[in-house]
């Protein structure tokens, strides 16, 4: 696989790092969490071979993107200005295909609230917009017991406190957030998935990255309240989706479920779990083409 190549980008308070390789129409891969471009490193020779000029980039005050401010709770407004700013560097004048994952799936979501202009087809892939939620008060206040366990014992047990309460017991009415399933439909053994070594360069970037995210990000991210309204006027664009695997992970798959029956699209589902797009890097990015129209 050819390497990408590399850019800078001066934008408001920040000059951002960001990844390009192939030709054609302009895809743009959004991170999520304490991820950075390297993230989608395992599906963008796929996509890009696809026919696509396939970008991603580091979040401001992530990896090798640089602050110009001081480091505070970060914005998702900011950061889909960002998104945007790429978007009209890297194709004037013509609109992008976008993903976003995570964090960046609601950063992708405001983006086609904001510049619906500037966006061809978005696949928002589980962004936990807690606020979209029948009931968001124990699932926000999980989000913030982790940032406490980091601010008093470090991100080892804040992750930690994370994985045990995003497995353990969630409310039982289910129903309002997530089709109606057969038990066949759900998923049973998972077998471990060996990173691909582009991902496997990332590690160590991302895990320096950790405290942003739980410190500046989890808790603001996810208490977003998206504009509904502009997004139901968008809608034609935007493909909501989800992972097989997070069908019992109400804060991650409901959601977009809910925001789905909102703005009357489709809930499409892909391979794997809330991290599909790396573990599983060429099936996620094949069920990618089969939506980007």
């Amino acid at each position: 696989m050819n390497k990408p190549e590399s850019g800078k980008l001066d934008v408001p308070g920040a000059t951002l790092h960001y990844e390009v390789r192939g030709s054609g129409p302009l895809l743009l891969l959004i991170p999520g969490g304490a991820g950075d471009a390297g993230m989608y490193a395992g599906m963008a020779g796929v996509l890009a071979d696809a026919g696509y000029t396939v970008a991603s980039f580091d979040p401001r005050a992530l990896s090798r993107s640089r602050l110009h401010v001081p480091l505070g709770d970060q914005r998702v407004a900011e950061w889909s200005e960002d998104a945007r700013l790429l978007i009209d560097h890297l194709s004037p004048g013509e609109p992008a295909s976008v993903l976003g994952c995570s964090a960046g799936a609601i950063v992708a979501l405001d983006l086609l609230a904001r510049h619906p202009d500037r966006v061809h087809r978005l696949i928002a892939h589980e962004p936990p917009l807690l606020e979209l939620l029948d009931d968001p008060v124990p699932h926000k206040a999980l989000f913030a017991d982790v940032r406490e366990v980091f601010r008093a014992e470090g991100v080892g047990a804040a992750m930690a406190r994370f994985s045990e309460g995003m497995t353990g017991d969630h409310p039982t009415d289910h129903s309002a957030d997530r089709p109606a399933e057969r038990p066949a439909d759900r998923p049973t053994d998972r077998e471990p998935m060996e990173l691909p070594p582009e991902i496997q360069e990332m590690a160590s970037r991302m895990h320096a990255n950790q405290p942003v995210f739980l410190e500046h990000m989890l808790v603001p991210f996810s208490s977003t309240v998206p504009d509904v309204e502009a997004l139901r006027n968008a809608a034609t664009k935007l493909v909501p989706a989800a992972a097989r695997e997070s069908r019992d992970l109400l804060p991650l798959y409901g959601p977009v479920a809910r925001l789905a029956s909102l703005v009357g699209r489709p809930l499409e589902e892909f391979p794997g779990g809330h991290l599909g797009a790396v573990e599983r890097p060429r099936e996620f990015a094949e069920r990618m083409l089969t939506l980007l129209g």
